[in-house]
């Protein structure tokens, strides 16, 4: 009988369960989009119970489409949006408030105050991130600041923090299993990447109870058996990493100076560096890229907070287009060099920047620019920000010349070949573009025994079409100087 492996993937804007053979192919999916809260400006909140209900609901289509039963199901696999922060109570798994989206700034100001304190090169040293409201750290203060009556929870050990991946992990083990996995750990402010531990340091000083925390594993390890998640009890959660981490391991970018780059909400550049926490002179983050057999290898990574989500609102702010699929015809009836950048630094701006401040802008604009020229430079805008990442790499030593990608955006053949264009460099695109949720997989099945080993996964791995670059330095260099200056005048 044919086996499978099963992906929960549980994204920003949606949840899907992804069902996999044990080649890598895809024998069954489903997606559902929940809503996004934005309860102040630049506040972004998901309710839990409902990214629970997705969850819920896709596994149980994926798995009654498929054989209906778990018989032939291996493993389960989680991977998730990083740094969202839920607090939940242990005893009726209540979340004491909304889920505070990894893109939400309500804590900048707190992040400035700590700046200011010159306390950031002290806490880089520590967790290789940036104090900044991205990470899980300040959420949580502000849960536990402001919420009446959770500090004093907290403090008697009632409740629980996690990323979402501990939260899906606590409600489909039935409460018993309260974990993460070291690249959800090294995205919280709080995990100390060279000991591998929580560090107490860093928990005084953001006042958060350590019995708050879960315990930190491999990435490829027993998370515990689901009794809580219908069809799929009876099987064990094997693999758990967060969504960037998932997606470099899915393009098995198991080597020194491989690279990857995602393209769903946002964009995630990230590198390998092997044994080695290279430290950024260039503002790019350290962070655990996987954890096998307790012991961890790191990745420099570059973060851009809004991406796919510029298409989104193209789409749902200003209703230029129907669907994001008309975004390529348009695209290839414009010239690249139309005069007008859009910056869609919406929620601030993420790496090299780190401007939480930041807000977007459309600059260029004549009386000629139509939604042809808009819905072009919303495209570029996140090929020229993968070039900020890039001019970044390269200033610390580590230039990646081949970029694996990923993610929703990159079905799209204009973006890609002007992404290699702008970069000056081949862009290749997988087979399998779900390769977050294979990469998990793969974590999951190296746990079971199905994959002996990381060179039998990047054995697996097919590109389906490679983007070599065209355009002229001197073009690339035009594009990029009027992006530059675009991003400086907000």
């Amino acid at each position: 009988m044919s086996q499978y492996i099963l992906s929960i993937d549980q994204g920003t804007t949606s949840s899907r369960a992804i069902l996999f053979d044990l080649r890598g192919n895809i024998h069954a999916t489903r997606q559902q989009e929940f809503p996004q809260q934005f309860p102040a400006s630049g506040w972004v909140e998901h309710d839990p119970e409902a990214i629970w209900r997705t969850v819920q609901s896709t596994c149980a289509a994926v798995m009654a489409e498929a054989f209906g039963a778990a018989d032939e199901l291996l493993a389960v696999g989680i991977t998730n949006q990083r740094e969202t922060t839920v607090i939940w109570d242990r005893e009726t798994g209540e979340p004491v408030y909304n889920a505070i989206v990894w893109q939400d700034r309500r804590t900048a100001s707190y992040c400035e105050s700590l700046k200011s304190e010159g306390l950031e090169d002290w806490v880089t040293g520590k967790t290789g991130l940036l104090v900044d409201p991205y990470f899980s750290a300040t959420k949580i203060r502000w849960i536990l600041e402001n919420v009446a009556g959770v500090r004093e929870r907290a403090e008697r050990g009632e409740l629980a923090f996690g990323t979402v991946d501990s939260f899906l992990l606590w409600r489909l083990t039935g409460g018993r299993e309260h974990r993460t996995d070291a690249t959800n750990a090294s995205r919280t402010l709080l995990f100390n990447i060279h000991s591998q531990q929580w560090d107490p340091e860093l928990l005084e000083l953001f006042g958060i109870p350590e019995s708050l925390l879960p315990e930190v594993m491999d990435s490829a390890d027993d998370f515990g058996r689901i009794t809580d998640g219908g069809a799929l009890n009876g099987v064990s959660v094997l693999g758990v990493a967060g969504d960037q981490q998932a997606a470099l391991f899915g393009q098995t970018c198991f080597q020194s100076g491989m690279a990857k780059s995602t393209y769903g909400t946002g964009c995630f550049l990230m590198l390998n560096t092997g044994e080695k926490a290279l430290q950024s002179e260039h503002r790019l983050l350290t962070t655990v890229a996987y954890r096998l057999n307790g012991t961890p290898t790191y990745a420099l990574e570059g973060s851009i907070f809004v991406a796919g989500a510029t298409i989104q609102w193209l789409r749902d702010g200003l209703r230029l287009i129907r669907d994001a699929c008309e975004t390529e015809p348009l695209a290839e009836g414009t010239p690249v060099d139309h005069g007008v950048y859009l910056v869609p630094a919406f929620t601030g701006l993420g790496a090299p920047h780190w401007d939480p401040n930041a807000r977007g802008a459309i600059f260029g604009l004549t009386r000629d620019t139509g939604i042809r020229e808009i819905v072009t430079a919303g495209l570029q805008s996140v090929c020229y920000q993968t070039k900020d990442l890039q001019k970044a790499m390269e200033k610390d030593g580590t230039r990646p010349v081949t970029l694996r990608v990923d993610g929703g955006m990159v079905a799209n053949n204009w973006v890609l070949q002007f992404l290699a264009d702008i970069l000056g460099a081949r862009v290749d695109r997988p087979s399998v573009v779900e390769t977050t949720a294979l990469g998990v997989a793969y974590l999951a099945g190296l746990k079971a025994g199905v994959y002996q080993s990381l060179e039998e996964l990047a054995n697996l791995w097919r590109c389906d079409r490679s983007f070599e670059p065209v355009m002229t330095k001197a073009e690339r260099d035009s594009l990029y100087e009027g992006w530059i200056l675009a991003v400086g005048k907000l």
